[in-house]
Protein backbone atom coordinates (compact mmCIF):
# COMPACT_ATOMS: atom_id res chain seq x y z
CA UNK A 1 0.00 0.00 0.00
CA UNK A 2 2.90 2.60 0.74
CA UNK A 3 4.37 1.73 -2.30
CA UNK A 4 1.16 3.00 -4.38
CA UNK A 5 0.76 6.28 -2.09
CA UNK A 6 4.67 6.94 -3.28
CA UNK A 7 4.14 5.97 -6.47
CA UNK A 8 1.33 7.85 -6.68
CA UNK A 9 3.14 11.21 -4.66
CA UNK A 10 6.22 10.67 -7.31
CA UNK A 11 3.59 10.52 -10.62
CA UNK A 12 2.17 13.54 -9.14
CA UNK A 13 4.93 15.59 -8.56
CA UNK A 14 6.49 14.76 -11.97
CA UNK A 15 3.69 15.62 -13.89
CA UNK A 16 3.63 18.95 -12.08
CA UNK A 17 7.26 19.78 -12.94
CA UNK A 18 6.05 18.80 -16.70
CA UNK A 19 3.83 21.40 -16.30
CA UNK A 20 6.14 23.98 -15.17
CA UNK A 21 8.28 22.73 -18.27
CA UNK A 22 7.94 25.25 -20.69
CA UNK A 23 10.55 24.58 -23.23
CA UNK A 24 10.88 23.94 -26.81
CA UNK A 25 13.13 22.23 -29.34
CA UNK A 26 14.52 23.95 -32.82
CA UNK A 27 17.22 22.02 -34.66
CA UNK A 28 19.48 20.91 -32.18
CA UNK A 29 18.61 24.41 -30.44
CA UNK A 30 16.67 23.85 -27.09
CA UNK A 31 14.78 26.42 -26.03
CA UNK A 32 14.55 26.74 -22.31
CA UNK A 33 11.48 28.81 -20.31
CA UNK A 34 10.96 31.83 -22.34
CA UNK A 35 9.17 34.66 -19.77
CA UNK A 36 8.32 37.97 -19.49
CA UNK A 37 8.04 40.57 -16.70
CA UNK A 38 4.28 41.91 -16.29
CA UNK A 39 4.05 45.88 -17.17
CA UNK A 40 1.93 48.34 -16.69
CA UNK A 41 -0.74 48.67 -19.26
CA UNK A 42 0.69 51.78 -21.04
CA UNK A 43 4.50 50.29 -21.73
CA UNK A 44 5.62 50.76 -24.75
CA UNK A 45 8.57 48.43 -25.23
CA UNK A 46 8.41 45.13 -23.08
CA UNK A 47 11.65 42.58 -22.79
CA UNK A 48 11.34 38.83 -23.26
CA UNK A 49 13.97 35.86 -21.89
CA UNK A 50 15.08 32.28 -22.19
CA UNK A 51 17.75 30.16 -22.34
CA UNK A 52 19.10 28.76 -25.69
CA UNK A 53 21.08 25.63 -25.01
CA UNK A 54 23.03 23.73 -28.68
CA UNK A 55 22.61 20.45 -27.96
CA UNK A 56 24.34 19.44 -31.64
CA UNK A 57 27.87 19.39 -32.96
CA UNK A 58 27.64 22.43 -35.13
CA UNK A 59 27.75 26.13 -34.13
CA UNK A 60 24.54 28.40 -34.67
CA UNK A 61 23.45 31.62 -34.29
CA UNK A 62 20.34 33.20 -33.30
CA UNK A 63 19.87 36.22 -36.07
CA UNK A 64 16.39 37.27 -35.31
CA UNK A 65 12.99 37.41 -33.52
CA UNK A 66 9.50 38.43 -34.41
CA UNK A 67 5.99 38.56 -32.12
CA UNK A 68 2.41 39.86 -33.45
CA UNK A 69 2.60 41.66 -30.19
CA UNK A 70 5.29 44.38 -30.76
CA UNK A 71 5.47 46.49 -33.84
CA UNK A 72 9.13 45.27 -34.02
CA UNK A 73 11.64 42.70 -31.57
CA UNK A 74 15.02 43.48 -31.59
CA UNK A 75 18.08 41.68 -30.05
CA UNK A 76 19.96 43.90 -27.38
CA UNK A 77 22.92 43.07 -25.18
CA UNK A 78 24.16 45.18 -21.82
CA UNK A 79 27.73 46.60 -22.21
CA UNK A 80 29.48 48.50 -19.59
CA UNK A 81 30.78 52.06 -21.07
CA UNK A 82 32.31 55.05 -19.39
CA UNK A 83 31.47 53.58 -15.85
CA UNK A 84 27.63 52.83 -16.85
CA UNK A 85 25.74 49.79 -18.24
CA UNK A 86 24.45 50.25 -21.49
CA UNK A 87 21.29 48.63 -24.08
CA UNK A 88 22.59 48.44 -27.33
CA UNK A 89 21.37 46.22 -30.49
CA UNK A 90 22.83 43.24 -32.09
CA UNK A 91 22.66 41.46 -34.93
CA UNK A 92 22.77 37.98 -33.84
CA UNK A 93 23.93 35.84 -31.26
CA UNK A 94 26.13 32.72 -31.64
CA UNK A 95 25.27 29.26 -29.83
CA UNK A 96 28.36 27.14 -29.51
CA UNK A 97 27.96 23.52 -29.68
CA UNK A 98 27.29 21.82 -26.02
CA UNK A 99 26.32 25.47 -24.61
CA UNK A 100 24.18 27.61 -23.17
CA UNK A 101 23.45 31.64 -23.69
CA UNK A 102 20.82 33.07 -20.66
CA UNK A 103 18.77 35.64 -21.41
CA UNK A 104 18.41 37.73 -18.88
CA UNK A 105 17.42 41.14 -17.20
CA UNK A 106 21.32 42.61 -16.88
CA UNK A 107 22.12 40.88 -20.19
CA UNK A 108 21.36 39.67 -23.56
CA UNK A 109 17.51 40.24 -24.29
CA UNK A 110 14.59 40.47 -26.28
CA UNK A 111 13.39 44.19 -26.68
CA UNK A 112 9.71 44.37 -28.07
CA UNK A 113 9.33 47.79 -29.42
CA UNK A 114 5.74 49.53 -29.94
CA UNK A 115 3.55 46.47 -27.89
CA UNK A 116 0.08 46.30 -29.32
CA UNK A 117 -0.85 44.34 -26.33
CA UNK A 118 -0.18 44.73 -22.53
CA UNK A 119 2.24 42.12 -20.94
CA UNK A 120 -0.11 40.99 -17.97
CA UNK A 121 0.43 38.59 -15.11
CA UNK A 122 -0.41 35.02 -15.96
CA UNK A 123 -0.69 36.12 -19.79
CA UNK A 124 1.42 34.65 -22.67
CA UNK A 125 2.26 35.58 -26.31
CA UNK A 126 4.09 34.00 -29.43
CA UNK A 127 7.77 34.98 -30.07
CA UNK A 128 9.63 33.92 -32.68
CA UNK A 129 13.30 32.80 -33.40
CA UNK A 130 14.73 32.37 -36.72
CA UNK A 131 18.15 30.57 -36.14
CA UNK A 132 20.97 30.80 -38.89
CA UNK A 133 20.80 26.33 -38.84
CA UNK A 134 18.04 25.61 -36.87
CA UNK A 135 15.38 27.27 -38.86
CA UNK A 136 12.31 29.38 -37.46
CA UNK A 137 10.68 28.48 -34.30
CA UNK A 138 7.29 29.54 -32.48
CA UNK A 139 7.90 29.42 -29.28
CA UNK A 140 5.28 30.52 -25.97
CA UNK A 141 6.25 33.53 -23.59
CA UNK A 142 5.09 33.34 -20.52
CA UNK A 143 4.15 36.73 -18.46
CA UNK A 144 5.37 36.88 -14.62
CA UNK A 145 4.21 38.89 -11.66
CA UNK A 146 7.85 40.07 -10.96
CA UNK A 147 7.96 43.67 -10.94
CA UNK A 148 10.84 44.92 -13.22
CA UNK A 149 13.66 46.43 -11.10
CA UNK A 150 14.64 50.45 -11.49
CA UNK A 151 16.68 50.17 -14.46
CA UNK A 152 19.96 51.30 -14.45
CA UNK A 153 21.17 51.06 -17.89
CA UNK A 154 20.70 53.81 -20.00
CA UNK A 155 17.20 53.05 -22.44
CA UNK A 156 17.07 56.70 -24.05
CA UNK A 157 18.89 54.60 -27.00
CA UNK A 158 15.89 52.80 -27.60
CA UNK A 159 13.82 55.53 -28.78
CA UNK A 160 16.79 56.10 -31.33
CA UNK A 161 15.99 52.96 -33.49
Amino acid sequence: MRLTQFSVLLGATLLSVQALAHDFTAGDIHIIHPWSRALPPVAPTGAAYLVLENKGDQADRLTGATSPIAGRVELHEHVHQDGLMKMQQIDSVAIAPGTQVEFKPGGNHFMLFDLQQPLVEGGSYPLTLNFEHAGEVEVEVKVTGEPAPAAPADHDAHSHH
